[in-house]
């Protein structure tokens, strides 16, 4: 199923700046295939739920590896079955 996401990951319990963990999360989606536009609270991702929710795997496993002890995720998601819309499509729909 295709879908555009909304994610934020915030990694708590390592001080009031969260920007190396951060860089650590968006290398991470700036390799993979997927369409992804940061934002200044989160990321816009598009692509197949499956890939996304692998994608989020990999950042929470890459926090993890560099001693992120607790994270916490906010993700919605829309999806449309009647036509194929990009994140560029929904913007073009109301700008």
């Amino acid at each position: 199923m295709k879908v555009v996401a909304d994610l934020c990951i915030v990694p708590m319990g390592v001080g009031p700046s969260v920007s190396p963990y951060v860089k650590e999360i968006k290398a991470i989606i700036d390799a993979s295939p997927l369409q992804a536009e940061m934002h200044a609270n989160g990321t816009n991702i598009e692509g197949e739920l499956s890939e996304i929710c692998a994608l989020i795997e990999a950042c929470e496993a890459r926090l993890s590896e560099v001693g992120v002890q607790r994270v916490f995720f906010t993700m919605a998601f829309s999806s449309r079955r009647d036509k194929a819309q990009t994140m560029a499509d929904k913007l073009k729909a109301v700008l």
